[in-house]
């Protein structure tokens, strides 16, 4: 399934969890963590036990088993229906470890701190993770790092933490855009995190959603060149040859790859869109 747009609804605010049923992003981060005042951690916890499992998938982010709240999480997570479970913080494979002890959920890993990102490999790897969020705002924070449009001072972060998903084979989802009032730099946003290799974006409003599930999915340009390089790879093979030329660039087995890839992304899109 694609997961083009991952967004945060604090659990607290029962209207917001009312209106993200019907939201059109593939999946929700029901958050306990952050969004979520100390004062109301119970009752976020309370709201989302029992609840139904309609719309689109859902994690729950838990808080940390470092802070007074994670333990209650843990154990309101055998009433709470999601598909996962959103570990924050995440430094080394033993914060999974803790987790993965006491419940049976797929995990999700916030690589949020710089420890996380120096052991992104390792965490990758655990045996039920099953993709990364990156927690770009905590990050920034971390390295001291000024607000830019381009993302430089963040860009060896995401980039390390790609490639540490990509090698185990797990999703990856960048961090969230704060510009709530600049469209074109979410735009923006979205564009690099999908050049660089991303499935997808995590939001923090609903007006966001668009820009993501368009960026994250293959246009129709994309579509038809994925078609095209399947099909005269193909003609090449039947003739004995191992490349062809489509638009004047050469494909290879490795190009079609990708393009089977394009092609399943785009199948993947239309049937969630109901197309």
């Amino acid at each position: 399934m694609p997961f083009r747009s991952m967004l945060y609804v604090p659990a607290s605010n029962a209207r917001a969890m009312r209106k993200a049923v019907d939201l059109d992003c593939d999946a929700l981060i029901l958050d306990l963590e952050d969004a979520v005042a100390p004062a109301a951690k119970a009752a976020a916890r309370a709201a989302l036990a029992g609840r139904d499992e309609t719309g689109s998938p859902a994690l729950v982010r838990i808080n940390g088993l470092d802070t007074p709240w994670g333990d209650a999480d843990l154990a309101a997570l055998a009433d709470i229906a999601c598909a996962g479970v959103l570990v924050p913080k995440v430094g080394s494979p033993t914060d999974l470890d803790a987790v993965a002890a006491r419940v049976d959920r797929p995990l999700w890993a916030m690589i949020e701190t710089l420890a996380g990102v120096l052991a992104a490999a390792g965490i990758c790897t655990h045996p039920r993770l099953e993709g990364v969020v990156m927690g770009t705002n905590d990050l920034a924070r971390a390295l001291g790092a000024r607000d830019r449009p381009d993302r430089m001072p963040l860009m060896a972060a995401l980039q390390t933490t790609l490639l540490a998903a990509r090698a185990a084979g797990v999703r990856a989802i960048d961090g969230v855009c704060n510009a709530l009032d600049d469209p074109e730099r979410m735009r923006a946003e979205c564009a690099q995190g999908r050049d660089m290799g991303f499935d997808g974006k995590s939001l923090i409003h609903p007006a966001q959603i668009a820009a993501a599930n368009a960026a994250f999915a293959p246009d129709a340009a994309e579509i038809d060149r994925a078609r095209r390089r399947i099909a005269a790879y193909q003609a090449a093979q039947d003739e004995g040859q191992g490349v062809a030329v489509v638009d004047g660039e050469i494909v290879e087995a490795l190009h079609v790859a990708t393009a089977r890839e394009t092609l399943a992304l785009a199948e993947a899109v239309a049937a969630k869109e109901g197309r």
